[in-house]
């Protein structure tokens, strides 16, 4: 069976509603990226992943790039596992309002401009196209792929933390959870 590794970004330099709206990452981020490298690095040969995706985001993109450098190949760029769009009557200001929202509902309740549902159905395609890859990615794209693959309609199914690992494993029905990256308190909610 071909497995995905899905990773969160690590630590932002800023958070939702300040000016940057695309922040690398902060000291403590750059750490958190090292030792995830280290940690894909120190998976058997036959486990670890060989191909590096990241959302288009800075975060994500600097999270990749020690693991990608480790194993001298690129980092892949796809916007499938990009950030959840935000409606366009949100501002940065209002999105952190509009996610808390999201995240205490349903994925076909969410307001907004597209479908939701579609969306989150759309990234857990993408990451099952990327068997044998580690896959940088946000808080709600792991969320969307974790809850298309336990067929669950809730937003927010776990809390993972910076740098988290999560493992799939690719099926011909699509994406079978065999591990939740590690959870922590998080300033989403």
């Amino acid at each position: 069976m071909t497995q995905v590794h899905m990773i969160r970004h690590g630590k932002p330099a800023s958070t939702w509603g300040d000016e940057d709206q695309d922040p690398g990452l902060d000291e403590t981020g750059h750490a958190q990226a090292r030792a995830v490298a280290e940690k894909l690095l120190a998976l058997p040969p036959e486990q670890r992943p060989g191909r590096v995706i990241s959302s288009p985001l800075r975060r994500c993109r600097e999270t990749a790039a020690p693991y990608a450098a480790a194993l001298g190949v690129p980092v892949e760029i796809d916007p499938m596992v990009g950030e959840i769009p935000t409606p366009k009557a949100e501002s940065a200001e209002t999105r952190p309002g509009w996610l808390k929202a999201a995240f205490n509902g349903l994925w076909t309740e969410i307001q907004g401009d597209l479908d939701y549902d579609q969306w989150r159905r759309g990234v857990a395609a993408a990451v099952a196209g990327y068997g044998g890859a580690a896959v940088f990615s946000h808080y709600v794209a792991l969320n969307a792929a974790v809850s298309t693959a336990l067929d669950e309609d809730r937003v927010m199914v776990f809390r993972p933390d910076h740098t988290s690992v999560t493992l799939f494993d690719v099926t011909d029905d699509g994406l079978k959870v065999i591990e939740k990256g590690g959870e922590a308190s998080t300033q989403v909610l």
